[in-house]
């Protein structure tokens, strides 16, 4: 009650300041509300249109990846490596891999297709449960295409 009594205490002039005022207020903060609410709604269209852009692109590759041959067990890592390249187009880019210690095997790519390079990855762990230790990758000048050192380790 004390604001109330401090408001009627105010004179005519004053009392329709602090009146105005209020109502001010009260619409900034409605049309900054709104705004916020329309910045947020802006940022997850952007997300969800980028999520279905990943979703097209993974239905888009999922016939190719189950049209793979599948994996032969007693095949040797650099010899897997190099035949998975190129049934995953990308023996033309490959330009070396060699062992690296451990059992890990690095691999060089260069002009490399980036979408090919991670549907080759996606296939390496799925036939033989091959992990990334660690990786480079490098864009060219020609868009899409990357250069790329990776160290590759089996479980």
């Amino acid at each position: 009650m004390k604001a109330l009594d401090w408001y009627r205490s105010l004179q005519e002039r004053d009392r329709k300041a602090v009146l105005y005022g209020g109502i001010a207020a009260v619409v900034v903060a409605f049309v900054g509300g709104l705004w916020l609410l329309e910045a947020a709604t802006a940022r997850a269209e952007e997300r969800i249109a980028g999520k279905q852009a990943d979703l097209a692109w993974m239905q888009a590759v999922t016939p190719r990846l189950q049209a793979m041959p599948a994996a032969r067990p007693d095949e040797p890592l650099p010899v897997f490596v190099e035949r998975t390249a190129r049934d995953g187009g990308l023996a033309g880019a490959l330009s070396g891999a060699e062992p690296s210690g451990n059992g890990a095997l690095r691999v060089r790519f260069e002009g490399a297709s980036f979408d090919a390079l991670v549907m080759w990855l996606a296939r390496l762990q799925q036939e033989r449960g091959l992990v990334v230790e660690s990786a480079s990758v490098d864009g060219t000048d020609t868009e899409g295409l990357v250069n790329a050192n990776l160290v590759l380790r089996g479980p």
